[in-house]
């Protein structure tokens, strides 16, 4: 599976990479465009309509920046 994340600043970036190495997730970083398939695209789209239908548990980034600690 592939997840492309943008994040907004450097805050984001660090809550994002505290998360996945807690969560002891493999993961890549590339500075590369790249093109999501049709079934990429429509994962997407269904998750978008779970959030928001109120059908997925979601944080805030306050939430993850306070549950890892996370210091500018």
């Amino acid at each position: 599976m592939s997840i492309i994340v943008n994040p907004h600043g450097q805050q984001e970036e660090k809550a994002l990479l505290a998360f996945l190495d807690t969560m002891k997730y493999e993961y890549a970083q590339a500075d590369d465009a790249i093109i999501l398939s049709e079934s990429e695209q429509q994962v997407i789209l269904e998750r978008d309509r779970q959030y928001e239908a109120g059908e997925i548990e979601t944080y805030t980034l306050d939430q993850v920046i306070n549950h890892f600690g996370i210091k500018e």
